[in-house]
């Protein structure tokens, strides 16, 4: 139904995920889920998205950081600010919490979820790098199908993922490992905005000696990635300043940066290895 030019949309407010699957069965691409509204309500009022049907999760439980066979289950409705506050995140993997803290204004991470962060599939996503260093996987659900999705394989373009029009995303698992981990992101400003470059990286590491190493960036390729490449050039290898120099010049290579409205491909490449590096000294402790 049209009124004055406005199309009209169907909102539901399902009451439990079986009842949100079964809307999603349903409906399919015509239905779009709404959790904290922090990117579907301002890409609907900028006219890029017209769902035929909204489907509002906030009245399913899907907001808990638990531990769980080993892992840290973290629900697909849990906000930025619960993944800062949480004692279990700031214990086992510090870096989510650490990238978190640098997601935009405080109404915006009270809002925003981790599930929805996800979904959207943007490059630039703050909390897609720390959860690929961290080798994360997403337990997703359709009315007849669970299955468990590695997150390196999720992200597929902008703003599309390997997740069906009928599926839910409802949990993100993590591993939790030894070694260390480290954010970093650079905006236009120094806060509160979307990310130039962005990247995490994991190691584990044993008497100047890295063991095994995960790294990733977002922001500079059309997805958040992992940079397979260029972790072989540490694997097992005697770290030093110019092993690592070489390392995140391949990583930068590897991600083929852009250039879009937010920075040219050339500063990408410059910022991103300069970031990379610094970060990849820190965790090697040299």
């Amino acid at each position: 139904m049209e009124e004055g030019g406005m199309k009209e949309n169907i909102f539901l407010s399902p009451k439990s995920v079986e009842e949100l699957l079964q809307a999603l069965a349903k409906h399919g691409e015509k239905a779009m889920v709404l959790a904290g509204g922090t990117d579907l309500v301002p890409r609907m009022n900028n006219g890029e998205v017209s769902p035929d049907i909204i489907l509002y999760m906030g009245a399913i439980r899907l907001r808990y950081i638990k531990q769980k066979k080993g892992q840290i289950w973290i629900g697909a409705g849990t906000t930025w600010t619960d993944l800062i506050a949480n004692p279990l995140i700031g214990q086992q993997v510090p870096v989510l919490a650490e990238a978190a803290k640098q997601g935009g204004v405080l109404a915006t991470r009270n809002a925003g979820t981790i599930g929805g962060n996800l979904v959207n599939a943007s490059p630039a996503s703050d909390l897609a790098p720390p959860l690929l260093a961290l080798n994360a996987k997403l337990f997703l659900r359709n009315k007849g199908r669970e299955r468990i999705v590695p997150l390196e394989k999720f992200f597929v373009g902008p703003g599309k993922t390997s997740r069906m029009p009928d599926e839910l995303l409802c949990e993100i698992r993590i591993s939790p490992s030894k070694g260390k981990a480290h954010f970093f992101k650079l905006g236009r400003r120094k806060a509160m905005t979307l990310s130039v470059v962005n990247g995490a990286v994991w190691m584990d590491r044993d008497d100047g000696k890295c063991i095994s190493v995960r790294i990733a960036l977002g922001s500079v390729a059309p997805t958040p990635i992992r940079c397979y490449q260029a972790e072989t050039l540490l694997k097992g290898k005697k770290l030093n300043k110019a092993l690592i120099a070489d390392c995140a010049k391949a990583a930068i290579a590897e991600s083929q940066p852009i250039d879009d409205q937010r920075s040219s491909a050339w500063y990408r490449r410059k910022a991103g290895e300069a970031l990379l590096t610094r970060t990849l000294i820190s965790l090697a402790n040299l």
